[in-house]
């Protein structure tokens, strides 16, 4: 069975990139990377592909005059690697309505918050300050709207005595590298499917809810 052809967007160092490389390299691996691309000309994420034999391309949005002429020249480098799936890695831009809906399904995010909560910038410090006492991350497909769409994973962290926003971040950090590899295996192994924009994931422990824990495996 071939595998699921993947392009991975960022706009700085990739570590979420380096997560997916590595759930990539997994001899069971149903996914291989087939292009980095990204909108900083020199993004430390770049190098990190080519170090794994990744291609790589650089569309600096800059170049463009507006937001569809820059995702005309993204989308020909998409359709030239054949890619099936895109996953947004640290990408810092926003995609216009309709180069998102030409990718509906087949475009994937990471988010620092357990959405709905706290959509946009500054997730951590607003947790800390509305003093909740779980913070995580959400991987979904990619909708018009910002940080909203079908939730695929979620992984919950607690929220410390004594947290500061950077020590919240780097946790969340570290669950976001379990969470985005997971999604990705369970959308390349077909167990990923949208319905009235609600995932299910097939031959989950609990197929009906929407949070899934990273540590548990999914039922994978």
């Amino acid at each position: 069975m071939a595998r699921l052809r993947v392009a991975v967007l960022i706009s700085g160092r990739g570590s979420n990139l380096q997560a997916l490389i590595g759930e990539c390299a997994r001899d069971d691996a149903a996914a291989e990377i087939v292009l980095v691309l990204s909108n900083v000309p020199g993004a430390a994420g770049l190098e990190r592909a080519r170090k794994a034999g990744i291609e790589t391309a650089t569309v600096g949005h800059r170049r463009f005059p507006g937001r569809e002429a820059f995702e005309a020249a993204v989308e020909e480098r998409l359709v030239a690697a054949e890619a099936g799936l895109v996953c947004l890695a640290g990408f810092m831009r926003l995609l216009t309505p309709g180069f998102v809906e030409r990718w509906r399904d087949r475009l994937i995010n990471i988010h620092p918050s357990l959405l709905p909560s706290y959509k946009g910038l500054d997730t951590h410090a607003r947790a800390l300050a509305d003093g909740v006492r779980l913070a995580g991350c959400t991987v979904h497909f990619v909708r018009p709207d910002m940080d909203w769409g079908p939730i695929i994973v979620q992984a919950a962290v607690p929220v410390l005595a004594g947290d500061d926003a950077g020590a919240l971040a780097a946790r969340v950090l570290e669950a976001e590298h379990r969470a985005y590899p997971l999604a990705l295996r369970l959308i390349a192994a077909g167990r990923v499917s949208v319905t009235g924009e609600r995932v299910a994931i097939a031959g989950a422990a609990a197929p009906e809810g929407p949070f899934l824990n990273p540590d548990d495996g999914a039922g994978a």
